[in-house]
């Protein structure tokens, strides 16, 4: 641990951009300062509990798949809920959460995946597979196919609850309108290699940085650089900001190990300074007795 890793550490929140100060549940709203359709839509963050693992879903592909089978390639999972015929608010979040990820270096498929789940149980695998094509042109990173999946319920009267069990698990809470449209919240969740809910990001516009860090911290050490952990260390998730910020405590860690490797190096080089001197130190003559004969 060096001091420039230190100053690292206090300059990293420097970058970060302005966030919304108010995450969906952050303030109690009353019923009638808000429109109806969006009573009961929110985000009730379940932060530490795990998706279910083997509900099964289908894949744009047409092949039905779980979540588990694609943790089992051991990466995190940067998660979408929403539908695909969405006239306005999905298509803000997917556009945007994929401009963002233009911008960070770790990449879908090679460091983690990316889900996106359908709500509406009517859609299907071949509007999913369409979506996800024009996410893999405008993303243009090699090897990303792999790794970019859009799903949805499989066709069947079982299988049409399972985007419903998938949403309650992450708490995204959502209602079917008359129009035949759904009103739902706006964000990503990051999700780790074992399923846990590790981090929610909310809005249609998201930061690169807090992006990149929010994914570091869902893969838990197995992404991202030495470096990249332990600036992670160094911060912690604010949610009034919606950003990462720097955790005083750790600061204060830090300050104090440097300050105590700096005493120490300091004290051994006085020490063989003093041991060097005392060496070359010309030997004073000893006294001697003259006898007379």
């Amino acid at each position: 641990m060096t001091i420039v890793a230190s100053i690292l550490c206090l300059s990293a929140a420097l970058s970060q951009a302005s966030i919304p100060p108010f995450a969906p549940g952050d303030r109690p709203i009353s019923g009638d300062t808000i429109a109806a359709e969006m009573q009961g839509v929110d985000i009730i963050e379940h932060l530490g509990e795990r998706v279910p693992l083997d509900t099964v879903l289908m894949g744009d592909d047409g092949k039905e798949i779980t979540i588990g089978q694609i943790l089992q390639g051991g990466k995190p999972i940067m998660l979408h809920l929403g539908y695909y015929k969405c006239p306005m608010l999905c298509t803000l979040v997917l556009n945007e959460g994929f401009r963002a990820l233009a911008q960070v270096d770790l990449s879908v498929g090679k460091d983690f995946e990316f889900v996106s789940i359908s709500v509406n149980p009517k859609e299907s695998n071949e509007l999913a597979h369409a979506k996800k094509l024009g996410y893999l042109a405008e993303y243009a990173r090699k090897g990303s196919e792999s790794g970019v999946r859009f799903l949805t319920a499989v066709q069947s009267e079982e299988g049409a609850t399972a985007p419903a069990t998938i949403a309650q698990a992450v708490g995204f809470q959502y209602k079917l309108l008359a129009s035949g449209e759904y009103s739902h919240p706006a964000m990503l969740a990051m999700i780790a290699t074992d399923g846990r809910i590790v981090r929610y990001l909310y809005g249609v516009k998201f930061d690169p940085a807090t992006m990149r860090m929010a994914l570091v911290e869902a893969g838990e050490g197995k992404i991202g650089t030495p470096l990249d952990r332990f600036i992670l260390w160094c911060h912690q998730y604010d949610p009034s900001s919606e950003g990462y910020v720097l955790f005083a405590f750790r600061v204060m860690q830090v300050g104090g190990a440097v300050t105590v490797i700096v005493l120490a190096v300091g004290l051994v080089y006085l020490f063989r300074r003093g041991a060097r001197t005392a060496q070359l130190a010309p030997l004073s003559p000893s006294p001697m007795t003259h006898r007379t004969v």
